[in-house]
């Protein structure tokens, strides 16, 4: 082979090597893919369907503290019918309120608990919570048993920025240890004019 053909060879190949390698990437190549973010977790067990699972948190930069509450989002879908009958949220809140509790769940039907209010409540905090964290939560079901799902925190900013934290409860009427209850005037003159006829009654004749 001459030098002029080894040349119109190397130029040749190192023409199409590129071309080739764009062809091999094409449209599926990992640095063309796009993956949108999966800010929930979603998961399917034992015929039951979690989807877009998530803890509402603090705005943005805040923190939960402890002994306060959090809101629990999220989508519910069972093959062939069952119950969701507790929750519970074990290193992070003493309780977990459901309301309407159990839930029913027809079968193949969509039972939507995404808001924006939340219907699932921890309760009791044991520890802050912020965005960015993750939630040990189990979901009991009479049939399919407990679900075990790693819960995302989310912050009340953007997407969630519509979503409302659950409504503080509401304190009890109960009076203050160490206070004094004082009558009104009205009873304590009723009181007063009792007492006085009763005693006038009791007066002996001479």
């Amino acid at each position: 082979m001459t030098r002029w053909n080894r040349r119109l060879l190397f130029g040749a190949i190192a023409v199409l090597v590129p071309v080739l390698a764009g062809c091999e990437a094409g449209f599926n190549a990992p640095t063309l893919e796009y993956h949108p973010a999966n800010f929930a977790a979603n998961t399917v067990k034992g015929g039951i369907s979690l989807s877009n699972v998530f803890v509402l948190g603090p705005p943005l930069r805040g923190e939960l503290p402890i002994g306060g509450q959090a809101g629990v989002f999220l989508s519910l879908t069972s093959e062939n019918g069952d119950r969701l009958i507790s929750v519970s949220a074990p290193g992070t809140a003493t309780s977990v309120t459901l309301a309407g509790a159990p839930i029913s769940l027809p079968a193949q039907a969509l039972v939507d608990l995404s808001g924006p209010e939340s219907e699932v409540v921890m309760t009791g905090l044991t520890r802050p919570l912020k965005g960015g964290q993750a939630v040990t939560m189990a979901f009991t079901f009479a049939q399919a048993g407990t679900i075990t799902l790693q819960v995302p925190v989310e912050p009340q900013a953007y997407a969630y920025a519509t979503f409302s934290p659950p409504a503080a409860p509401t304190p009890s009427a109960s009076p203050t240890p160490g206070s004094t209850v004082v009558p009104s005037p009205g009873a304590s003159a009723s009181a007063s004019a009792t007492a006085g006829g009763a005693s006038s009654s009791a007066t002996p004749t001479p």
